[in-house]
């Protein structure tokens, strides 16, 4: 019987997954009591990262680790966040999912801490501490973003004075937990059919998490299990602010009134074209079109 599925994405960065699926293995050994699965499922990486993975598992594999095995999917298509989990998940036979973004790096015991603890807790969902480094906290839970939240997140930078986003130093109930990291119970995670695969990236968490409330499912975030996690590894910025902004409006779609996105695309645009502004006044090309392209994105939505 398989305890636990732990599930990774691998999308072009090599050395950076490796890492990951090393520090993991490494933190599955302070427990070999859980019976525990690597699902990596790659999107089709041309960095040589299949290769590197291939010769990963076959290491693992020489080691004889009863406690451990690795399963490798390798998609012919770049999936997604989204598809790609879903579709690693029906191959997890583990009684809990534990998500991992390659860009994740466990630390110490991290993996079987949030393992056992989660297993004592009633949430539904829960997330560890991030670090951006050891030093350095990531605020990785938060509130759900209505249009309060929005615009605070948006014009006042609510992250930095932990409105929108914080980090509890104690166990606590939360609207959502980041992406790259949350366990959670096969049972759970199909009673909501897994992420919402119209979602390419960024929001799929908050869109999860959004629905298992609607379930009355509690998410849960624990300050002990400490995770690095090297936030927008795999992307870019341009990249980020817009698919940022679709998730904006596709979740505002999905799970709001029409009056509430109206006012989400209003701040939208003002938000895209203060960006705007400011790139001509620093002579910065780059943030102009990055706003150019978002401001664009409201408009066609």
């Amino acid at each position: 019987m398989t305890d636990l599925s732990i599930i990774i994405i691998s999308y072009n960065t090599k050395l950076i997954t490796k890492r990951c699926i090393e520090t993991v293995i490494s933190s599955l050994n302070h427990d070999r009591s859980i019976n525990t699965e690597i699902i990596i499922i790659d999107n089709n990486s041309s960095d040589g990262s299949k290769e590197m993975l291939r010769e990963l598992k076959s290491l693992v594999e020489k080691q004889n680790n009863n406690h451990l095995r690795v399963k490798l999917i390798l998609s012919e298509e770049n999936l997604g966040y989204s598809r790609g989990n879903n579709h690693a998940e029906q191959h997890a036979d583990g009684t809990y999912l534990l998500f991992l973004n390659s860009d994740t790096e466990a630390i110490g015991n991290a993996v079987p801490k949030l393992f056992h603890e989660f297993g004592k807790s009633r949430f539904d969902f829960a997330g560890a501490k991030l670090y951006y480094s050891l030093n350095h906290v990531q605020k990785s839970c938060g509130r759900f973003y209505n249009p309060f939240i929005a615009f605070c997140a948006l014009f006042l930078k609510s992250d930095s004075w932990s409105l929108s986003r914080y980090s509890p130093n104690k166990p606590t109930k939360v609207d959502w937990v980041s992406g790259a990291c949350f366990i959670t119970t096969k049972k759970s995670y199909e009673a909501l059919n897994g992420f919402d695969e119209n979602i390419f990236m960024y929001w799929d968490e908050v869109d999860l998490f959004y629905r298992a409330h609607i379930k009355g499912m509690s998410v849960g975030f624990f300050p002990e299990p400490i995770f690095i996690h090297l936030e927008g590894a795999s992307g870019t910025k341009d990249d980020q602010i817009v698919r940022i902004f679709q998730g904006y409006i596709y979740f505002y779609k999905k799970h709001y009134a029409q009056h509430d996105l109206f006012l989400l695309k209003c701040m939208l645009k003002l938000k895209s074209l203060i960006g705007i502004a400011l790139g001509y006044i620093v002579v910065n090309s780059k943030l102009i079109d990055r706003y150019k392209k978002a401001y664009e994105v409201v408009k066609k939505n």
